[in-house]
């Protein structure tokens, strides 16, 4: 019998584990704006449902309102999956956002 691993290439390249986290994320870039909701969040990153499409490499303002702060990061998005989300990796995320992240997943 042969056995498929059930990892995908974003999995093998993630560098934070990610929580099941449903919160609504804003969006601005690529000439697209909304509002989406995550799947999935780490400190590196989330996976967004949205069935508005945006290509890979497009570099996104999103907005995420947890529940002690607001945080307002840029984000690439790594890949599409067109009219079902993308999952997006934070770009420069400073330390206090950061920190909000790993509180918001940890009081979860």
């Amino acid at each position: 019998m042969n056995f498929v691993n059930s990892e995908t290439p974003q999995d093998e390249r993630r560098r934070f584990e990610r929580s099941r986290i449903i919160i609504d994320v804003f969006f601005d870039g690529a000439d697209l704006t909304g509002v989406a909701s995550t799947q999935d969040i780490s400190p590196g990153g989330l996976y967004m449902n949205t069935q508005t499409e945006i290509p890979e490499g497009a570099l996104l303002t999103l907005r995420l309102p947890l529940s002690d702060r607001d945080v307002v990061c840029n984000a690439e998005v790594i890949y599409s999956n067109p009219g079902r989300g993308v999952g997006v990796n934070f770009q420069g995320l400073s330390e206090e956002d950061r920190a909000a992240i790993e509180s918001a997943l940890a009081n979860r």
